[in-house]
């Protein structure tokens, strides 16, 4: 991300839109896959991608700024094709749109079309199957980008015939800069406290941490710590710190630290897991309030008693 390039759209756009980088140069995150790709297109030696990793690590604005390198503003219609795989999953697709568009040559621009396939790990196997045989037939005419999440859910045929980047989760040196420049051009009063939250909950995603700067600073006057946990609806970390210690039944301090042996904290981790997993599948909330209160019974038991 940039944090000097400002995007003329429309100001109702969300945030993540409107600030997203328009070439590859206002990126400022992996710089090794950034230079590796402005080679590729130096030399005109682009080839098939496939970008991976979390989201909001810069994937899709990576491609879309590569796209706005390699066409004029009046290309790009025509020469790029930009499909979120989520919308349609099955082989129809495949054999409809992207063949179509694959199979036609452009007769007053020179050089390969571009076809985006973003969320591409939502396709079905038959549908991923059908896309290699695509990808074979008009490398002459044709690049694609496959984007995707999770890379072991893109079929190994497809991986083999792209050239393969991980998007790791920016860290907050990355994410800061761009975050202050946001800041600053729609004057948002944010304090210290209010940025180290944005970044503790973005978990090295630039579009959660621009998302939430917008819902807070719409909601309250000022983006502080509190009111960015209370705008998503975290629990302030005051709030966990005394469920800790009441579930510990310690005094503060050893609650705040939560200092339990390996056994007990393992122990723990297991039966919280189990629990998140049955919740998410709709059980009791109460019943599960109680497991939770036993777990940490148990774990009392495991922590050795200090009888001076």
């Amino acid at each position: 991300m940039s944090n000097k390039h400002k995007d003329s759209k429309g100001p109702n756009l969300p945030w993540v839109e409107k600030y997203r980088p328009a070439k590859l140069d206002d990126l400022i995150s992996h710089e090794d896959i950034i230079s590796t790709i402005n080679k590729f297109i130096k030399e005109d030696q682009l080839p098939h991608l496939l970008f991976y990793g979390p989201p909001g690590t810069g994937k899709t604005s990576t491609i879309l700024a590569c796209a706005k390198q390699l066409y004029t503003p009046s290309q790009i219609n025509s020469m790029v094709l930009e499909l979120n795989a989520s919308d349609d999953r099955g082989i129809g697709i495949v054999r409809g749109q992207i063949l179509s568009f694959a199979s036609t040559r452009t007769i007053f621009n020179a050089g390969f079309k571009l076809i985006i396939l973003d969320e591409a790990d939502a396709m079905t196997s038959d549908a991923q199957n059908a896309l290699r045989r695509i990808i074979e037939k008009f490398t002459d005419n044709v690049r694609f980008c496959i984007i995707c999440n999770y890379l072991s859910k893109i079929i190994p045929a497809l991986q083999s015939r792209c050239t393969r980047f991980r998007f790791a989760p920016l860290t907050p040196e990355q994410i800061l800069p761009r975050l202050e420049y946001v800041i600053e051009q729609e004057n948002v009063n944010v304090t210290q406290d209010g940025k180290k939250a944005l970044l503790t909950l973005a978990l090295g995603d630039m579009r959660k941490a621009l998302n939430i700067l917008q819902s807070t600073s719409m909601a309250y006057k000022e983006v502080n710590e509190n009111n960015v946990y209370t705008c998503v609806g975290h629990p302030l970390k005051n709030d966990i710190a005394n469920i800790v210690k009441w579930l510990l039944n310690e005094d503060f301090s050893s609650a705040y630290k939560i200092e339990l042996p390996s056994a007990a904290l393992v122990g723990l981790i297991i039966k919280m897991a189990d629990i998140e997993n049955r919740l998410a599948s709709g059980t009791n909330e109460n019943i599960q309030l109680s497991s939770l209160l036993s777990a940490f019974i148990f774990a009392r038991d495991l922590v050795p008693v200090d009888d001076s």
